[in-house]
């Protein structure tokens, strides 16, 4: 099937002219009638760098009913493709007035006929999102307050037609909260243990590039950061599991508040323990990157040997 990454640059708060900017692109681009699958980034349209719950209050959405859900089913509609869009959301309370809200830091992905499949809460927060988000149901913290919970953090299930996958947000593949051992591999584990062949993370992963260096040569992956990625999902590569796993990784780029993202978003196949790369977009890049993951990757990373 073919896969589309949407890699922009958000700002903060600037809702509208994000949704607008995203929209350029998409109309700038030459969308194969076949696509399968758009997947947009984390918060895409309200942006990341928040410092606070007040800060993202206003821009807070209702549970899969908010602007990026509708945005995402107008454009499945449009595309006739299942779409996915991180986005910040809130819960309203069910049965209880007196229920607290939560946030969450979310992906929502819709069917091509704009039904919704999924609605994933991040699991391991990175400490921006520790300033207004709550970790997802499966989370360690949530099941040290509710030892009962049935839940496992991240998602690996069907997603409509897509067939199984296993979802995730950009920290989710990092070691928890960074102090959980590196060889845990907590993600890519259960992504190898629910045998999923589509692997899809949303992402605004940082870089640590100066600003001067994110814009020379913009067109360029952030070649450090893709390879971190690769090693994030070595239990896959040490399976040399004979059925492929195709893994998408849709990133944002840009900066906020001094903040650089790398970009490079990318579509990576991994078989038989040999890493192979599709295709990857600059770090840079205002683009949207499509893969047909019937063809050959372009790139080998790492043999199988």
């Amino acid at each position: 099937m073919k896969v589309a990454c949407l890699q922009f640059a958000p700002e903060v708060g600037r809702i509208p002219e994000n949704i607008q900017r995203a929209e350029r692109i998409l109309q700038s681009t030459a969308i194969p009638h076949d696509l399968a699958w758009l997947v947009l980034p984390e918060l895409a349209f309200s942006g990341y760098n928040f410092q606070s719950l007040e800060e993202i209050q206003p821009f807070l959405e209702p549970t899969t009913s908010g602007i990026s859900t509708q945005w995402a089913q107008k454009v499945a509609k449009h595309y006739n493709c299942h779409v996915t869009v991180g986005y910040p959301e809130i819960t309203t309370p069910a049965t209880n007035p007196a229920d607290s809200q939560t946030q969450y830091n979310s992906t929502v992905t819709v069917s091509p006929d704009g039904e919704i499949l999924n609605n994933y809460r991040k699991s391991f927060l990175y400490y921006t999102d520790e300033t207004w988000a709550s970790e997802g149901p499966g989370s360690r913290s949530h099941k040290l307050s509710n030892s009962s919970s049935p839940d496992s953090p991240f998602y690996a299930g069907q997603l409509g037609n897509l067939g199984k996958v296993t979802m995730g947000i950009c920290m989710d593949i990092n070691p928890y909260k960074f102090v959980s051992p590196w060889a845990d591999y907590e993600f890519s584990t259960l992504a190898l243990t629910s045998q999923s062949p589509i692997v899809c993370i949303s992402m605004a992963w940082l870089c640590h590039l100066t600003p001067t260096e994110l814009v020379q040569e913009p067109s360029q992956p952030d070649i450090a950061t893709v390879a971190y990625w690769v090693e994030r999902f070595q239990p896959l590569v040490e399976a040399k599991g004979d059925k492929p796993v195709y893994i998408i990784m849709a990133n944002r780029c840009g900066m906020e508040k001094g903040v650089c993202y790398a970009g490079s978003s990318t579509v990576i196949k991994i078989e038989k323990g040999v890493v192979s790369l599709y295709e990857t977009a600059g770090k840079s890049e205002e683009t949207c990157l499509i893969v047909d993951l019937t063809q050959r990757p372009k790139f080998q990373v790492r043999s199988g040997r």
